[in-house]
């Protein structure tokens, strides 16, 4: 069996040389990862191959090798991959790995060609005496301000193995949060996705047939007003199809563009926050994503007048912009956050409360953290309740639908049994 030889990383971050005997060079390498190691070469023993050793040797993590840039389309990786790999990396550094080899480790992992020729960049970077955060700046597409800036207050302080943590321990939160937020609007898609198909199919297959039978019978007599009215939307969907699709695309643009337009976009986000069902949950997704990114932010250094900005980019809500624009110039000018925050009237007093109490006892992040924590799960009952109310409003609903269709094609029967019995 062939004999391997291999240089790795152990968990204290000591290089360890040793050889194993593997049938492949991929077992082989499962065999040292098993071993508790972080492979870094690994090659067929010098004394049983015929090449030199250089030639055999296997370069793990790609140290030294330069890359070419893979042809992307679209986002280089998802933020759920990013998640994994900002914990994969805070696990490697907080079990004494240096960075350098973290990252190599990972390239190595990674499948992903896009992300992968990132990760090496950002290791040849490290190589070459520039930092982690220099290197994060130059992928702005991947890596936000939000990671840089945490990353470049950790190394400041000496403390990136704690930073990268939090930094992974807020992006699960956020995603956590996220896909609650979709789960309790996923079962409305869904039912009206399904309304729509079946209405269109009532329209353009069943109604047609109806009206042929009510020419024949009826000899041109009138139709009730509700028959006309799905008689006429039935002969638009079937031989007017375009004029719908038009018709929808043209919404999507209008809120497209509506959104690039400053008034527009409040009165949109205003109506997030306050419309029925879905504002309560929108605004309670909004406060804790602003408690925790601000929070995370502070704990890990970064200062204020900075985090403020950061957070208000990462909000995507017009009247959260405002309100921290707000804050930040009044912070800016020598007051706290929590008089600001109260005028705004974006906020619950609990929140302005809490982050008073913070400011005046010096554990602003910790009381911001909290605040996150309550409104996290203020969601989860939310999105509970959302889908018990949700449930029978969608059914009712549909039936509504269907039987009003229902109802305008079987009116006419009556004029047609009259006129029979006539005859």
């Amino acid at each position: 069996m062939p004999k391997y030889t291999f240089t790795a990383i152990d968990t204290a971050g000591k290089e360890r040389t040793g050889t194993v005997d593997a049938p492949s060079l991929d077992l082989a390498t499962t065999q040292v990862k098993s071993m508790g190691l972080f492979p870094i070469h690994l090659g067929e023993d010098a004394a049983r191959a015929a090449a030199p050793a250089a030639a055999k040797r296997k370069q793990i993590g790609g140290a030294g090798v330069k890359s070419k840039k893979p042809m992307v389309f679209g986002s280089v990786i998802t933020r759920q991959g990013l998640t994994v790999f900002t914990r994969q990396l805070a696990t490697l550094t907080q079990a004494g790995l240096p960075l350098l080899r973290g990252l190599e480790v990972l390239s190595r992992q990674e499948r992903n060609p896009g992300f992968k020729w990132v990760v090496e960049q950002l290791a040849e970077n490290i190589r070459s005496g520039n930092t982690f955060s220099e290197g994060l700046a130059q992928h702005p597409k991947v890596f936000d301000r939000l990671y840089v800036n945490m990353v470049r207050a950790g190394e400041a302080g000496g403390v990136l193995d704690v930073v990268l943590n939090r930094l992974a321990r807020f992006m699960e939160k956020a995603e956590k949060i996220k896909g609650k937020v979709k789960a309790a609007m996923v079962y409305p898609v869904v039912v009206i996705i399904a309304a729509v198909l079946i209405i269109s199919a009532l329209m353009i297959w069943v109604v047609p047939k109806f009206q042929s039978i009510y020419k024949d019978m009826l000899k041109g007599a009138e139709l009730p007003w509700l028959t006309q009215i799905v008689l006429g939307v039935a002969d638009t969907m079937k031989n007017q199809w375009w004029v719908w699709l038009l018709g929808i695309g043209g919404v999507f643009l209008l809120l497209s563009a509506a959104r690039r337009h400053p008034q527009a976009a409040r009165a949109i986000d205003w109506l997030a926050f306050h419309g029925p069902l879905f504002g309560e949950l929108s605004r309670k997704a909004a406060i804790a994503r602003f408690s925790r990114t601000l929070g995370t932010l502070l704990s890990s250094g970064v200062p204020i007048l900075n985090a403020l900005l950061i957070t208000r980019d990462t909000t995507g809500n017009t009247l959260l912009q405002d309100a921290i624009n707000l804050v930040h110039d009044r912070v800016k000018e020598g007051e706290g956050i929590a008089g600001p925050l109260d005028q705004t009237k974006v906020f619950d007093g609990m929140v302005t409360s809490m982050i008073d109490v913070g400011e005046e006892t010096g554990e602003l992040y910790e009381m911001l953290n909290r605040i996150a924590d309550t409104y996290e799960e203020d969601v989860d009952n939310t999105v509970a309740g959302l889908t018990s109310i949700i449930e029978p409003i969608m059914i009712v609903g549909l039936a509504l639908v269907v039987g009003v269709n229902v109802i305008a094609l079987f009116l006419p029967i009556k004029d047609m049994i009259e006129l029979m019995q006539s005859r």
